[in-house]
């Protein structure tokens, strides 16, 4: 009886285990795809959103045209480039102080070094372009992109070549909360605790308890056999 009962136990146990272990890949799946949608970084052209957290890929870059003194601000144009060879102008906010940064890409592309420099990657949020600044960006435009290639652009094909924002790389990326991604975490890990506290059920402590229960149903017996003795007297 007590053997069936182990057996049982088992069965349930292992049962238990895996339903658990079911229920875990799937939480773990899911938490990871949220992560990864939460972390995910948008190329600069596939940005709908102002809230997108985004990057350039700098091949080549200007001096700065414009300066916000105030905020210690420079606005410059940039290049990106394709593995097509095709390649894009944008405009990008950078914190002055790190001009050293971009140097060596500066000095490239004004021809005052041979040396290919690295492409650097700038993260940031999109801004938008505001009057004096779309003005300034047409007057300088010309200063930057080669002759050969040069388009001309005005007010009304600015946002064609130029977009209609800048990328502000002196904003830290927002750490958003995500209450999808908290609540699967949660369960995944409610979950796992569950598995090991499963797989570490002492069986002892029931079976012990088993034991007692059985020693306190034989007490009983005996008592209404004692009881039923008495009433046949």
């Amino acid at each position: 009886m007590k053997k069936k009962q182990n057996e049982q136990r088992l069965v349930l146990k292992l049962l238990a285990c895996l339903i658990y272990l079911i229920v875990i890949t799937i939480l773990f799946v899911y938490t990871y795809k949220l992560y990864d949608e939460k972390n995910k970084l948008t190329p600069w052209n596939e940005v709908e959103s102002t809230e997108e957290y985004t990057y350039i890929d700098i091949f080549k870059m200007s001096e700065k045209f414009a300066f916000y003194e105030d905020s210690n601000i420079g606005i410059h144009f940039v290049i990106e480039k394709e593995n097509t060879g095709q390649w894009h102008t944008y405009l990008i906010a950078i914190n002055e102080a790190d001009y050293d940064k971009y140097k060596d890409i500066i000095d490239y592309t004004y021809e005052r070094t041979d040396k290919v420099p690295e492409i650097i990657r700038v993260y940031g949020y999109p801004k938008l372009v505001d009057n004096d600044l779309k003005d300034l960006a047409i007057k300088n435009i010309s200063n930057f992109i080669p002759a050969e290639n040069e388009i001309v652009i005005t007010n009304e094909n600015y946002e064609t070549y130029l977009t209609n924002s800048y990328l502000d790389t002196t904003k830290e990326k927002k750490d958003e909360f995500n209450i999808m991604l908290f609540i699967t975490a949660l369960l995944l890990a409610t979950a796992i605790i569950l598995l090991i506290l499963t797989i570490l059920d002492k069986d002892r402590i029931v079976d012990n308890l088993d034991e007692k229960i059985e020693e306190d149903l034989e007490k009983t017996k005996e008592l209404f056999k004692i009881k039923d003795k008495k009433k046949e007297e």
